[in-house]
Formats: C-alpha cells, sequence, structure tokens
C-alpha cells in the first residue's frame, strides 16, 4: 500500500511543473509561465515497492480560464536509464533522500501500473493518505483477456494527450482462443501491441467513454471549489 510521508520535498513538485510544463506540446498555455495549484490525482502501489506512482491534476490559473492538466509522475532513488527526455527534474526529500522526478508516461513501471488498473488488477490509492483505497477512481474493460509481461515501448504526445504503446503477452478470448497480433482485436494494432491514451487536458465534465475498450475516470476540484469528473485515460476501441 501506498506511503505518504509527512516531510519536505526541496524543490517542491509545483516548482518543477512550473518549469517543465511550457515546454509540453499539450500545454495549452501559450509563452505564459503557468501559475499552477494541485487539483486532485490518486496513487497507484508498485509491487516492488521501488518506485512512487501518482497521477497528479494540477490547475493552471494564468490565464483568463482555469486550464487543468493530468500528469502522471513516478518518482525514482535513482536515474531510469533511457529516460533522460522524461526527467521532469530531480528533488530531494526529507526521508527518502535524492529522487528522480518523471513523466510517468515514459516509466514502464507506472505503465505496467497504469493497465493493471485498466484491467481491475489494481487498486487505486488516495494522492494524501497512507495505506487508503480511493474508491472514487473508476476503471473498466470490456476487451479480451491480457496475459504476460507488460513493457512500455514508446509514448507519443499529441496536443491533447499520450498515446503510450505497450506490448502484452498474449490476448485471450472469452473462448480460449489466442489472437494475438491477428489484427483482429480493435484495441490491438497490427503489431500486436496495445494503445492507451492518457489525456493530457482534462475538461470538466468528460466522462463520456463510449467505444474504449478500457476507461479510467477519476476527480479533481476546480478553482471554486466545485468537485468535477473527467475521462484520464483509455484503451481505444481502434489504435490509431
Amino acid at each position: 500500500m501506498a506511503v505518504i510521508h509527512k516531510t519536505t520535498l526541496t524543490p517542491g513538485k509545483l516548482e518543477l511543473l512550473t518549469a517543465w510544463l511550457p515546454a509540453q506540446p499539450w500545454y495549452e498555455g501559450g509563452e505564459r509561465r503557468p501559475e499552477l495549484a494541485r487539483a486532485g490525482g490518486f496513487r497507484l502501489d508498485d509491487p516492488q515497492g521501488e518506485v512512487g506512482i501518482e497521477f497528479m491534476v494540477v490547475t493552471d490559473e494564468s490565464g483568463d480560464e482555469p486550464l487543468s492538466y493530468l500528469v502522471p509522475l513516478s518518482y525514482r532513488g535513482a536515474p531510469l536509464d533511457g529516460a533522460d527526455h522524461a526527467l521532469i527534474g530531480t528533488t530531494e526529500h526529507g526521508v527518502l533522500g535524492p529522487r528522480w522526478v518523471y513523466d510517468g508516461a515514459h516509466d514502464p513501471v507506472l505503465v505496467a501500473q497504469l493497465l493493471a488498473l485498466l484491467l481491475g488488477e489494481a487498486e487505486p490509492q488516495a494522492q494524501s493518505v497512507s495505506d487508503t483505497p480511493d474508491p472514487s477512481v473508476v476503471s473498466g474493460f470490456t476487451g479480451p483477456a491480457i496475459t504476460g509481461p507488460i513493457t512500455s515501448t514508446a509514448a507519443t504526445d499529441g496536443p491533447r494527450c499520450t498515446d503510450i504503446v505497450v506490448r502484452a503477452g498474449s490476448v485471450v478470448q472469452a473462448d480460449s482462443v489466442v489472437r494475438a497480433g491477428s489484427g483482429e482485436d480493435p484495441q490491438r494494432d497490427q503489431d500486436g501491441r496495445l494503445v492507451i491514451r492518457v489525456n493530457r487536458v482534462l475538461r470538466p465534465g468528460e466522462e463520456n467513454a463510449t467505444g474504449a475498450q478500457g476507461h479510467v475516470t477519476a476527480g479533481w476540484r476546480l478553482p471554486d471549489g466545485t468537485e468535477t469528473r473527467a475521462v484520464f485515460a483509455v484503451i481505444p476501441d481502434a489504435a490509431p
């Protein structure tokens, strides 16, 4: 279960994200420096207990209208090989020491647990309370069973979302017929890879996941205190 340490983090998460966010292709603030506030999110557990996993929603209030962004974060005690391009920054944790903070869409541990959440195999945890499940995070999956090891292979940013490609060992139909890579399974492309789409720009009330084989919906707070929800991630019905 996720353990939340009540301690210092220097620099803080918002400070790191304020410097990193404007360089992302899905940032809608133009040349403005963002004015970020925490707005919500949840955590997932790393089964090995090595990597911190957080799905953080931040709201930028620098413009005429607030804009909310979803940033999956992974926290590591050492650099992740081959992921320099995904490094948000480094920080000093008051209990754990130096931490490397990554855009989790590029971290295979976070991606594996996100897929587990989509498949109903991982339990979302409260963002700021230790050992506490978060039942407000809702996931669903209607596709064929996926078995075998999961490996993140690529993450591609678009203007509003990030598409993450992962490899699954196999896809098992309800009748136990394996058709991995056959092109017959709509949530996999011709190479037998699975695509998870993470919505980076969140619009209040956008909860419709019609046509998706898998989805995660969750909530956050608007600047006026209103609670709202949207789709955080989907497995599209057809690979892009």
